[in-house]
């Protein structure tokens, strides 16, 4: 047994190599039939850990019955929960098909999906293309006007920026991020510099492309007002730099971090596909005019990938506007959020600095270990859906990872190298 120490820490910096030596770069948007193989018709992805039907929370099953309805599966929304009531449709976690979807993360078969390639490991994540602002599906939201934005998505803007991506050879996300987070975005909550910056390199392309010109005012349009729309490429990101991270035997970093409205799940990257699930927390931030946090759903989506590799709640520090935003405290706290994720993190990304706390890099590589011993939970930022089906999002604002799931995740680990 005395050698298991230096088996986790040999173990937990190839983990740490893996992550910092990722190369990715976005390079396509293709419909999800293609890039997803195991993705059948029928077949609805999910945020989140495993869940049924029976358990999901309100804006899952209001995001259920609007997809149903997209995929033409079901005429009506009454129509589309009976159905999924009755077992017609196949419910699996979207990180089981090395995707990834914000919120409800509702991804079907005609979805056109962002691929993000990580060159040094060879490996693709995917992730649907940000709806944009107001009522959206992936906080719930399922009525006509979501449903034609939908429509138009993977029928004018995914074909626009494949043509476009594929156009300039795919755009290099890592120096994309690190201009980010020295003009304000910790890429979860806020994202207006990558959202404008990709824009900046798209465009060009996008005119060369895209014939109809109206298509094009649209396709410019809807991206350049929509200040989250890199948060998707950034989960796409997030999920290409964590695969290769996954299997190393002895370690014990985690690779998933993402909740469904009801579980929070955890997987670790030497304890192979097992899931870690505690009940996930309430968001806690500021809410929009009219709603307060009886209105609130508990927190979802797999968005808190990007924390897993540095971003996010962990990156605090480069964003003092977002403390504000989400109730946090004063601006001038944001550096506290990063040092506290340093004390759960085996390393820094040298890529990744933050200029405001002298070029520090972002935290990366939670250990599991770190996040048991200390009580220090990750922080995640986050949006928060209305508790209801239909309604969209009512505020945004952080919250912890449950600190269950890591208790859990250290005894399956302990088990795994043999410790009882």
């Amino acid at each position: 047994m005395s050698d298991i120490p230096a088996r986790i820490e040999a173990a937990n910096a190839e983990t740490l190599r893996r992550m910092l030596a990722a190369d990715p770069v976005l390079v396509d948007v293709v419909p999800a039939h293609v890039a997803l193989p195991r993705l059948a018709d029928r077949m609805i992805l999910h945020s989140g850990p495993p869940i049924a039907w029976e358990r999901m929370c309100g804006p899952m099953r209001g995001a259920i019955a609007g997809v149903a309805v997209f995929e033409g599966w079901a005429k009506t929304l009454d129509e589309a929960e009976a159905m999924a009531a009755a077992g017609a449709f196949r419910f699996e976690p979207n990180h089981h098909h090395d995707c990834v979807g914000p919120m409800t993360g509702m991804t079907t078969v005609s979805q056109p999906l962002l691929v993000v390639e990580n060159r040094a490991f060879g490996v693709r994540a995917f992730c649907a293309i940000n709806e944009g602002l107001g009522k959206v599906m992936r906080f719930g939201g399922n009525d006509a006007e979501v449903l034609d934005r939908l429509r138009w998505i993977r029928d004018v803007l995914g074909p626009g920026l494949g043509a476009a991506l594929r156009d300039l050879g795919g755009v290099p996300l890592k120096p994309l991020i690190a201009r980010g987070l020295s003009m304000g975005d910790e890429m979860h909550q806020r994202n207006i510099a990558c959202s404008s910056l990709l824009l900046r390199l798209l465009a060009p392309a996008l005119a060369r492309k895209v014939s109809d010109r109206a298509a094009l005012a649209a396709i410019l349009d809807f991206i350049g007002r929509n200040d989250q729309f890199f948060l998707n490429v950034a989960m796409a990101m997030g999920k290409s730099i964590s695969m290769p991270a996954e299997g190393v035997e002895g370690s014990s970093i985690v690779t998933v971090m993402c909740r469904n409205g009801t579980d929070f799940g955890v997987r670790l990257s030497g304890v192979g596909e097992e899931w870690f699930v505690a009940p996930v927390e309430m968001p806690q931030g500021l809410y929009f005019p009219g709603y307060s946090a009886a209105d609130a759903n508990p927190d979802m989506g797999d968005s808190a990938i990007v924390e897993v590799v540095g971003l996010g709640g962990f990156a605090m520090g480069a964003a003092p506007a977002v403390v504000g935003f989400i109730g946090a405290g004063p601006a001038s706290r944001a550096a506290d959020f990063t040092r506290s994720m340093g004390e759960i993190t085996i390393g820094q990304n040298p890529e990744w600095t933050i200029p405001s706390m002298d070029y520090a890099g972002v935290p990366t590589g939670i250990d599991v270990r770190l996040v048991v011993d200390t009580g220090v939970q990750p922080m995640i930022n986050t949006g928060i859906a209305h508790r209801k089906p239909g309604v969209g999002q009512v505020g945004a604002g952080v919250v912890k990872a449950p600190l269950a799931c890591f208790e859990k995740a250290l005894v399956g680990f302990a088990k795994r190298m043999g410790v009882s």
